[in-house]
């Protein structure tokens, strides 16, 4: 399912050719179910992936289905941020797991703590990351933490064979301005053949003091789980929002299903090369207001459109209305 991203008027565009994109490239309905977004509305706004997390023994069993909301549309007995909106509700979540036929023995819906929304923690991945049996969550993360952690272990523990691993990192020792400012928590996880994790962090964790001692920490620790730690440069992602979460989301396929699937958006270094001279060709250095009153940039991005959809055996209107081709 889509997230609709239906909190804010510019991203809530998007989700209509994201639907159509994945029913392309996950078209075999034998094999797969491609959902359409929930309806945007205000009681059930959606940010996807950005607020799940699947823990699981292996990626190829049953998981632990964790959805995290800021607020409910129904429920007022349940605190909400004043400053900043919450994108996710809890109806969203339950809507999701009904659409999903989750059970509630594999799904938990835990509320984020407002104060960490109202400190500029607009989506959980921004405080909390995991995946398989470990989970690395800041001390802000949820509304009666203590609890929630508890009930996220016996809830894994009813479904898997190993105790799943919580990594609490307290605000003492990464304030919350830190925690928001290096995007130490929306990296992402990768188990080693080792049974060991990397963690991918973006360059801005290394330049955070807070951040960089608390990684020197984690990893130097005998008993941690986490044993590497990788740096990318991602600036240019950071400023618009964008982080090594975005690339969090996990489709377990086995090999009759990756067979299945659009083979044109699977990554190969020929692949690679095409989106690089295709980014080269197309993408403007600058941007002006002046030049969105440019009839010639409408042409200009269809072309750019059309061949993306080349590169990627895709069909065309998937990035153009129809009545425009």
């Amino acid at each position: 399912t889509p997230a609709n991203l239906g909190t804010l008027l510019h991203r809530a565009i998007e989700a209509d050719q994201t639907y159509a994109a994945l029913k392309a490239i996950f078209s075999d309905a034998s094999r797969f179910q491609v959902h359409s977004p929930l309806l945007a509305s205000n009681a059930l706004t959606d940010e996807g992936a950005a607020n799940h997390t699947r823990l699981c023994e292996r990626f190829d069993s049953a998981g632990l289905q964790l959805f995290v909301f800021g607020r409910s549309a129904l429920r007022q007995d349940l605190c909400a941020p004043t400053k900043y909106p919450a994108r996710q509700t809890l109806e969203s979540c339950h809507a999701i797991a009904r659409r999903h036929m989750l059970s509630n023995s594999n799904a938990v819906f835990v509320q984020q703590n407002p104060n960490a929304i109202e400190a500029g923690v607009f989506h959980n991945d921004v405080i909390s990351v995991g995946t398989s049996h470990l989970l690395l969550v800041h001390e802000w993360a949820f509304v009666d933490q203590d609890r929630v952690l508890k009930e996220i272990k016996t809830h894994f523990s009813a479904i898997s064979s190993r105790q799943l691993i919580v990594l609490e990192i307290g605000n003492d020792e990464l304030p919350i301005q830190d925690a928001v400012s290096s995007y130490l928590f929306n990296s992402v996880l990768l188990k080693r053949d080792d049974q060991s994790f990397t963690l991918v962090c973006p360059t801005d964790c290394r330049s955070n003091p807070h951040a960089f001692a608390t990684l020197q920490r984690i990893v130097s620790a005998d008993d941690n789980p986490i044993t590497h730690v990788e740096y990318l440069d991602l600036r240019q992602s950071m400023n618009n929002g964008g982080g090594p979460a975005c690339l969090r989301l996990r489709v377990v396929l086995n090999p009759a299903e990756q067979e299945a699937m659009h083979s044109g958006v699977i990554w190969s270094s020929e692949l690679d090369q095409s989106l690089k001279q295709w980014v080269n060709h197309h993408y403007r250095e600058t941007l002006s207001p002046d030049d969105l009153r440019d009839p010639k940039l409408l042409i200009e991005l269809a072309d750019a459109s059309a061949a993306l959809a080349r590169i990627l055996d895709l069909p065309i209107e998937l990035f153009l209305d129809r009545e425009f081709c």
